[in-house]
């Protein structure tokens, strides 16, 4: 069975596509392959330090009154930033675990190139976070819920407003959602309110095979037809639980510009990396494309030559991008 940690992705909440019917017996073991990434990376991840990001702007990880519940990444100096505004990211958590630390490093790096980053919850793992006294859970369920996720956007407009760092520091115009795993499903749960600028899938889909074996949340393919700005999904390969509910959403999407970007890292993808790996380079310059319109940025993706259709890690599918 999946186990669900704390860590990201750990609770993969996609394993019910792992029962596909008349499955080969030749086909690897996907959920064993899972625990060994899962147990893995709880002995790795947690002791390595936080990291300031590789963007002109080093940031942190912190609780901060302003965003109760959450937990926030942004630039260290605000004033550094002289005139520019922070684009917002709402993040969902793996597992939409109450981890708002779980993602720490990929969400760092992206908060070092000028973004503000949320993630619902606690700092529950890494430094900073309390001792452990929680075993691993076999169940499949959230203790985050999108809602958690979106009330990020309401809280950084009540910071935005209020006297004190961060008012008047916010871009309230430019704000997107992502996740990973169960924290996909919230991104797409969230992908159609109209303050969703950029929207981002990692290491998630949609159940293929119509189920819904999360407690606490009802997913459907036709949230598909809520999404309203461009998307990009990022799958981990074929031995990625999420790959055939992710690959079969992209299938799906016809009414908006899709991007599937596929490497064989698995489902818990790069964000045990130094600043966050591959894939948060990935988010970062969808993000600079889609909410600030950065033509380099635009290059990852765009093209007969795209960066990312040259590169023989990737794997790419494009729907309505030239």
């Amino acid at each position: 069975m999946v186990k669900r940690a704390m860590a990201i992705g750990v609770a993969t909440l996609l394993a019910t596509a792992l029962q596909a019917q008349d499955r080969p017996a030749a086909k690897p073991d996907l959920d064993a392959i899972m625990h060994a990434d899962s147990a893995a990376r709880r002995a790795t991840y947690p002791k390595m330090p936080d990291t300031r990001g590789t963007g002109r702007y080093p940031a942190e990880k912190i609780v901060d009154p302003a965003f109760p519940d959450h937990v926030v990444y942004r630039p260290i100096d605000l004033d550094a930033l002289g005139d520019r505004k922070l684009p917002v990211l709402v993040w969902g958590n793996g597992g939409c675990s109450p981890d708002g630390a779980s993602a720490r490093l990929f969400l760092a790096e992206i908060a070092s190139h000028g973004y503000l980053a949320i993630a619902p919850g606690a700092i529950r793992s890494g430094p900073g976070a309390p001792p452990s006294t929680e075993p691993p859970s076999n169940k499949l369920g959230v203790d985050t819920t999108a809602e958690d996720v979106r009330a990020g956007i309401a809280l950084a407009a009540a910071a935005n407003a209020a006297p004190g760092r961060w008012h008047d520091r916010i871009d309230l115009t430019r704000v997107a959602v992502a996740g990973t795993s169960c924290g996909g499903l919230q991104a797409l749960q969230l992908a159609g309110d109209p303050r969703i600028k950029a929207v981002v899938v990692l290491h998630s889909g949609i159940f293929a095979d119509g189920s819904n074996p999360i407690e606490g949340m009802h997913v459907e393919k036709s949230l598909l037809e809520t999404l309203h700005t461009p998307v990009l999904y990022i799958l981990g390969g074929p031995l990625d639980v999420a790959y055939p509910n992710g690959t079969d959403d992209v299938k799906r999407i016809a009414h908006v510009p899709v991007f599937l970007a596929d490497h064989p890292v698995r489902h818990l993808g790069t964000f045990a990396k130094p600043n966050g790996g591959n894939e948060a380079q990935v988010t970062l310059n969808w993000l600079d494309w889609q909410l600030l319109g950065d033509e380099k940025a635009a290059k990852m993706f765009t093209g007969a030559e795209c960066e990312l259709c040259t590169n023989p890690e990737w794997t790419v599918v494009r729907k309505g991008i030239d």
